[in-house]
């Protein structure tokens, strides 16, 4: 198959840049499973934006930059604050149905870290919802291939030349495109408490590391403090906006744990709230979501109701028990503004990219904004192109090798050992002994096997070994606590000034890292 353009992924990113490319443009959207399975699609919270009067970008801008840990792309951050007012109200006039108060102004709430009401709902606590509903209305001119495993990235003369995918049934194709875009999120099913769809298994970043793309980042993973803790595992978000409307994290006999933390206390960034309950329960103490103060529960957050029904917990009791897991990775593919990544023709935007957007840890409900003004940028710059196009040609590669299926590992042990060592707190013995323990599963040589013969769970788990691989080595190489990363064994935050980015490349067919200072 040819196409102009061919998105790996459907999620927030991929629709917004399918819905603003031009039409004369032939676009391929390639997905794992279905639309409706992508995290946007689960997504809580809402959209930040400073549209308020009382509010501005400046003042978003400050708050991402403190959540980030002053780690990141200072030029991103302005830009993408400085737009959102823009892109809410562009979906505005077209007719998304975002909340509003009884007066009919965009109901505006509050959440973790902002020092203002700016978050923007849809459907109270369903807004990826309601704007994937909207966005796929506005892409019918667009090709979407459905349950498909993009498992390679053809690469000719050092460009991207297109995709090869798989069927469930383990039928092959090959995509030519002009452009290739990797929108597949992040990696949180490496982890066995996690807010992540279940196809979000890294796919996307351990297919560009394995191409010889540059990452950034990897280690700063940020862990949402409050999933629902059902039955010792999570089992579905509770909304940060739950917070925001007042509920207080407590232990079983009532004890208030955010006091004296955070001035936020239960809206602190996250990875101050994650950090602070699981430095009560490894006490032994059962954490909690007091809701007893929320009027009208089930009716104000219908999506975190129905999860704890589902799941046989009772809102009635006033409390909901929670847990801290996998939510959102801010590092990733290292990309340009315009999502161009250090391989010609190839792209990556949302949570697969690191733009420096996010520095060391997302700001509440920056990560939809982040889809809808990196997808509208990508957009703007695959239209504007006049290139040549793809000579599409793949060279040969009878000289790579499908390492044996033994060597792939058991998904269930690697979650586990993924939450246990590489997880909310960290220390080098425990890096250094998870990472024996994946490159026990032969990384160098899954790197570059060949995939062809591979089932798709089979895919899923090279991708997952990779992924945890990534991490857990960036993990080992910050000998800092920043954002999202906390090490014991090196509790303090480094100044600012001194930062430094770790990217992992491959040259050569060899893993190599790169120190690189930090213009911020």
């Amino acid at each position: 198959m040819h196409a102009n353009v061919v998105i790996i992924g459907s999620g927030i990113a991929a629709l917004q840049l399918a819905k603003k490319l031009s039409s004369d443009l032939h676009v391929i959207i390639i997905t794992k499973t279905e639309v409706t399975t992508s995290n946007s699609y689960l997504a809580q919270g809402g959209i930040a934006a400073a549209i308020a009067d009382y509010d501005h970008p400046t003042k978003h801008y400050q708050d991402t930059l403190e959540a980030g840990r002053f780690h990141n792309n200072l030029e991103a951050v302005s830009l993408m604050t400085e737009e959102a007012p823009e892109l809410i109200n562009e979906l505005l006039l077209e007719g998304c149905s975002f909340d509003r108060d009884a007066s009919g102004h965009v109901k505006l709430g509050l959440e973790g870290a902002h020092s203002e009401k700016r978050i923007v709902h849809g459907g109270g606590d369903a807004t990826g919802k309601t704007i994937i509903d909207f966005l796929q209305q506005q892409i019918n001119h667009i090709t979407l291939m459905e349950n498909m495993t993009v498992y390679e990235l053809m690469i000719s003369d050092g460009r991207c030349i297109g995709v090869k995918a798989k069927e469930s049934n383990g039928r092959s194709i090959q995509v030519f495109a002009d452009h290739t875009v990797i929108a597949t999120g992040g990696l949180g099913q490496i982890y066995s408490f996690t807010s992540n769809a279940e196809t979000v298994t890294g796919d996307g970043l351990a297919l560009a590391y394995r191409a010889g793309a540059q990452l950034a980042d990897m280690e700063f993973v940020q862990f949402h403090p409050t999933l629902l803790n059902a039955n010792g595992k999570g089992a579905g978000l509770v909304s940060e906006a739950v917070r925001g409307e007042g509920a207080r994290l407590v232990t079983e006999d009532g004890t208030y744990i955010m006091e004296g933390v955070h001035p936020y206390k239960d809206l602190a960034p996250r990875h101050v709230v994650s950090q602070t309950i699981f430095d009560w329960m490894r006490r032994g103490h059962t954490i909690y979501l007091d809701i007893s103060t929320i009027k009208h529960f089930e009716s104000h957050f219908p999506t975190v109701a129905s999860i704890c029904e589902e799941n046989g917990i009772h809102i009635n009791s006033g409390k909901i028990p929670v847990v801290p897991g996998c939510h959102f990775l801010m590092g990733g593919i290292v990309t340009n503004l315009n999502g161009q990544t250090t391989i010609p023709n190839l792209y990556a935007i949302g949570e697969a990219a690191c733009t420096g957007v996010h520095g060391a840890n997302r700001l509440a409900s920056n990560s939809l904004l982040e889809g809808l003004f990196f997808g509208k940028r990508l957009a703007a710059f695959i239209n504007e192109s006049q290139g040549e196009g793809n000579l599409f040609v793949r060279k040969g590669t009878n000289e790579r090798i499908t390492p044996s299926r033994s060597l792939l590992p058991d998904v269930t042990k690697l979650k586990k050992s993924m939450m246990e060592r590489t997880g909310i707190v960290r220390t080098k013995e425990n890096l250094k002994q998870q990472l024996d323990f994946l490159e026990g599963f032969a990384i160098e040589q899954w790197l570059e096997a060949d995939l062809d013969s591979l089932s798709t769970e089979e895919l899923n788990q090279v991708f997952m070994l990779i992924s945890s691989w990534l991490v857990t080595k960036s993990a080992i190489t910050r000998t800092e606590s920043r954002g999202g990363h906390l090490r014991l064994d090196y509790p303090n935050e480094e100044k600012a000034w001194e930062k430094t980015q770790i990217i992992q490349y491959k040259k050569g067919g060899c893993v190599e890292q790169a120190e690189i200072a930090l213009t911020t």
